[in-house]
This record gives structure tokens, C-alpha cells and sequence, in this order.
């Protein structure tokens, strides 16, 4: 039909009829024209098909292009949104990071605090001890000046300790043999450390100590031992330190009777030397130390 309609397209030319002497009948106008309309509409009819499987065509390869857009665009929407999950996740460790932080941020500047509070507090506690160390070594350099002649003849020995002074006197000077009564010149001697000691902020520990000879004959019914002995001239020394206004609250007595000799007890010089009041500055605790 197709190939029929152009061939007829092609072979007339409307208004144009056969002649007769070429063979073809001569045909009405009214039958003509309705031919001509007709071999007309079928021409349209092919043009027009063929511009719908043009335009089809089109159509497809648009839908196709449209498609592989489509599928990219889905391809792309999930690796967008995988990379979203992924942030998002970093997001949350970040967030669970900044928390951790000022978490540390928080301990860190409650810890510089106390850091400071502490040093604060050690830096005066340096002074106080400065202070004190201050104190102590005019305390030792007034001893040893005012007992220069006791040091001198080895009655009384003075030492610097680290925290505090140890002032050694011997009996042989404050008591009568077999006494535990001071006697004028020992009286005198302990009145000078007194008053040095007076202004101090340590406790005072006054130790009585005794050589290994065991108390015999009447003293015996007074002092069983050498332990009641030496106490009884510790509380004597404690009771005068306490009348030259040091503060009862800072003096300790104790006995200790022949168990702390500072030499063997074989000779007579060695056994005088153990027979002393031993007097020693011991610093104050502090309480926020015990806390």
C-alpha cells in the first residue's frame, strides 16, 4: 500500500489530465478529484507515521537517557546517604568527645584549685616554718651565749637540730647526789634556758636519764629505781620552767631512766656523762596535717 500510494505520488500531477491518445480512459472531473483526495490523504497519512516513529524514537532514546539519570541519581542519593550516616556517626563521637572534654576541663580546673590551695598553704607553712627556723637559731645563738661558761666546762651541751634544739645539762650541776632538789647554781643555769625558751612555739620535752648503778641504802625507800630517779628530776626542772611563764600546754616530763646512755657505763667519767637532764624542742603538729 505504501509503496503503491507514492508511486502514485509521483507518477501524477494533479490538474493534469491523461491525454487520450496515450491509451488511459478519459474520466470525469467528479471522479477525478475524489481520486486525487484520496491518493492526497493517503501521502498525509505516510508522512505523518513516520514523523510518530521519529518522534518515538525520540521519545525512547529520551526515556532511555532519562532512565540512566534516574538509575545514577538513585546511586548517587545513596552514597549520599551513606555519607550522611557516616557524618552523622562522627557527628555523635565528636559531640561524646567535646562532653569528655569539658568533663576533663571541669576536673582539670577543679584540680588547679586545690593545686593552688595547696600551695597557697605550703608556701605559708614555709614562711611559718622560715619563721621558726629564724627563731630557733636565735634561740641556740642566745643559749650558747648566756650559758658560755657551762658549754665551755662541758656542763651543758647544745645542739642545732633539723627541727628543733637538744640542750643536755648534767646532773652534776642541778642536783645533790642522790637528790632530785635543784640547787642554786643549777637553778641558775635552767633559769637562762628558760628564759631563751619562753618565746618559742615548741613543746618542751625534759627527759631524766641516770647511769645503771641501782639506788641502794635510804634513797631506795624515796626512789625505788632509777625510773622514779629520774622522773622525779624531770617534774622538778618542768616545775621551774613552768614558773618562768612557759605554758604548762608545752612541757612534758618523762623518765628514761638508764636505757638511753649516751656511752657505756664502765668508767666514772662515762657514768657522769649518762646522769643529765636531756632538754629538747619538738615543733607543734600541725592538725590540718592529721586531716
Amino acid at each position: 500500500m505504501k509503496l503503491w500510494t507514492t508511486r502514485s505520488c509521483h507518477a501524477f500531477r494533479p490538474g493534469l489530465p491523461r491525454r487520450a491518445d496515450r491509451g488511459w480512459p478519459l474520466l470525469p472531473i467528479g471522479i477525478v478529484g475524489s481520486l486525487l483526495l484520496g491518493i492526497a490523504s493517503g501521502c498525509v497519512s505516510a508522512s505523518r507515521h513516520q514523523d510518530l516513529l521519529e518522534k518515538r524514537d525520540r521519545l525512547a532514546r529520551a526515556n532511555s537517557q532519562l532512565e540512566r539519570k534516574l538509575d545514577q541519581q538513585q546511586k548517587s542519593n545513596a552514597s549520599l546517604d551513606a555519607e550522611s550516616v557516616r557524618l552523622f556517626e562522627q557527628l555523635e563521637d565528636l559531640r561524646g568527645e567535646r562532653e569528655k572534654l569539658a568533663a576533663d576541663l571541669g576536673d582539670s580546673r577543679q584540680a588547679r584549685e586545690r593545686l593552688s590551695v595547696s600551695l597557697a598553704a605550703r608556701e605559708m607553712q614555709l614562711v611559718a616554718q622560715n619563721e621558726e627556723v629564724a627563731r630557733l637559731r636565735g634561740t641556740y645563738q642566745g643559749l650558747v651565749s648566756d650559758l658560755e661558761a657551762e658549754v665551755a666546762a662541758g656542763q651543758i651541751e647544745i645542739s642545732q637540730l633539723r627541727d628543733g634544739l637538744q640542750v643536755n645539762v648534767s646532773d652534776e650541776i642541778l642536783f645533790r647526789s642522790g637528790s632530785s632538789i635543784l640547787n642554786a647554781d643549777g637553778r641558775a643555769v635552767l633559769e637562762k634556758v628558760a628564759d631563751q625558751l619562753v618565746s618559742s612555739h615548741h613543746r618542751i620535752e625534759i627527759r631524766g636519764h641516770t647511769d645503771n648503778i641501782p639506788v641502794s641504802g635510804d634513797l631506795a625507800r624515796r626512789y625505788p629505781s632509777n625510773w622514779e630517779l629520774a622522773g622525779a628530776r624531770a617534774a622538778a626542772v618542768v616545775r621551774l620552767f613552768q614558773q618562768r611563764g612557759i605554758g604548762g600546754e608545752r612541757l612534758t616530763a618523762m623518765s628514761r631512766g638508764e636505757f638511753e646512755p649516751l656511752a657505756p657505763n664502765d668508767t666514772q667519767e662515762n657514768r657522769w656523762r649518762n646522769r643529765r637532764i636531756e632538754i629538747k624542742l619538738v615543733p607543734v603538729p600541725d592538725r590540718r596535717d592529721e586531716r
